[in-house]
């Protein structure tokens, strides 16, 4: 998941500076999760990993919804470029669940969060992991057909 999330970094950087800061939260957020999936020892903070893994996972999947999406629809409308519009009409009900699934696994383990339930929230983080991969496929999709149909026609 880190590797595909580092070249999707180094594919899509300088588009914008919005999806830079996207990125490079997508980036933490994998970072956090993989140690959240390892089992942290208890002299790591195990609890303030979790806590900050909810909040960064909360930012990302909002800073989706409420920015990069709104954008990509907003380029692919100004652009006139129906098969972007037909490809977001596919790919955002699925993000909208995967959307869903991370906002509960947030208000499950989020707030005052503690490691009590750690056969739950393994079984739940591994559910959570693989939702959040193909989120990625797919944001990075819907990225790559928006750039490469309309690159040089933008400015940064």
């Amino acid at each position: 998941m880190l590797e595909s999330c580092t070249t999707s970094q180094e594919r899509w950087g300088g588009v914008h500076q919005l999806i830079d800061r996207w990125l490079a939260e997508r980036k933490q957020l994998v970072l956090e999760y993989t140690t959240l999936r390892d089992r942290p020892a208890p002299d790591q903070h195990p609890d303030r990993i979790l806590e900050s893994f909810c909040d960064i996972l909360v930012d990302y999947t909002s800073a989706g919804h409420f920015e990069i999406y709104e954008q990509l629809i907003r380029e692919a409308e100004d652009f006139n470029d129906e098969g972007a519009l037909a490809l977001i009409k596919q790919v955002y009900p699925r993000i909208e669940t995967i959307t869903r699934t991370a906002v509960a696994f947030n208000d499950r383990f989020g707030d005052a969060a503690t490691l009590a339930e750690e056969t739950e929230l393994q079984s739940e983080l591994r559910q959570l992991g693989g939702l959040l991969h193909e989120r990625f496929e797919l944001e990075d999709c819907l990225i790559e057909v928006l750039h490469t149909a309309h690159k040089d026609m933008l400015t940064t």
